[in-house]
């Protein structure tokens, strides 16, 4: 991996941070995109390249095309190609029922979530698929059990986002099959990282742990293994897939 690039959105904690220390781990050079976690952003790459890998990173807002535009011309300046994409910049609201939802809430939701996604897979294939010049690669999005559920009572709209996302996998696997580039997404369940405290309850991970059919939680670092070995060569003849890491759930 030693000359292969990574972009990896939203990776400035939780499962993106855990997927950025994995990949460079296994050799990736590593491009970590935030939005306004620049301290965690550029610790996680000090933590890298302190341990001998390559990583950079650069502030974009992934729902901003001019943003997405600059985040790219970054990996092209920086790195001089793009090997993997992981989709994994995504935010979540207050838990409300739908009546208490409001327009703005709701184009914020699906402008990160599911715009965001859209825009960088755009501009990834435009480097990596073979009719453009490319060399093929792969695609992992960040789905959430959320869009098998469906959230009741919590965040429908983060739900729905998560059901496009799901939607984004299958159709672009098989648009790009013939373009060297495989698409799956992961699919994570409670998983303990600092998002939940976004609901406005930071212990949801604990008070719903019960309910996993494994009786835990799950960890950053066992969706990342999930979502490098979909990037790996070992699924190479793996696309359109979704991967459940959920314990059961």
């Amino acid at each position: 991996m030693s000359n292969k690039v990574i972009l990896i959105t939203g990776a400035s904690r939780g499962i993106g941070a855990a997927t950025a220390l994995a990949a460079a781990a296994q050799g990736w050079q590593v491009c970590i995109n935030y939005r306004n976690r620049q301290a965690e952003a550029q610790a996680l790459v000090e933590r890298i390249t302190a341990g001998g890998g390559s990583a950079n990173c650069f502030a974009a807002d992934v729902g901003q095309q001019d943003q997405v535009q600059a985040l790219f011309q970054f990996v092209d300046d920086s790195f001089g190609r793009l090997d993997a994409l992981v989709n994994n910049a995504g935010i979540i609201d207050r838990s409300v029922r739908i009546q208490d939802m409001d327009q703005q809430r709701l184009e914020r939701m699906f402008q990160i979530n599911i715009v965001g996604s859209f825009l960088c897979a755009g501009a990834a294939v435009r480097r990596m698929a073979t009719s453009e010049g490319g060399e093929g690669g792969a695609i992992v999005n960040l789905s959430s059990v959320a869009s098998r559920i469906g959230s009741p009572g919590e965040f429908i709209d983060y739900a729905a986002s998560k059901g496009a996302i799901d939607t984004l996998t299958i159709g672009l696997a098989k648009e790009l099959a013939a373009e060297g580039i495989r698409v799956n997404a992961v699919r994570p369940g409670l998983i303990d990282t600092d998002i939940h405290a976004d609901t406005g309850d930071a212990e949801r991970p604990v008070r719903l742990a019960p309910s996993v059919p494994m009786q835990r939680t799950g960890t950053p670092e066992e969706v990342a293994s999930c979502i490098l070995w979909l990037l790996s060569d070992q699924a190479g003849y793996v696309t359109g897939s979704i991967l459940d890491v959920a314990g059961g759930r």
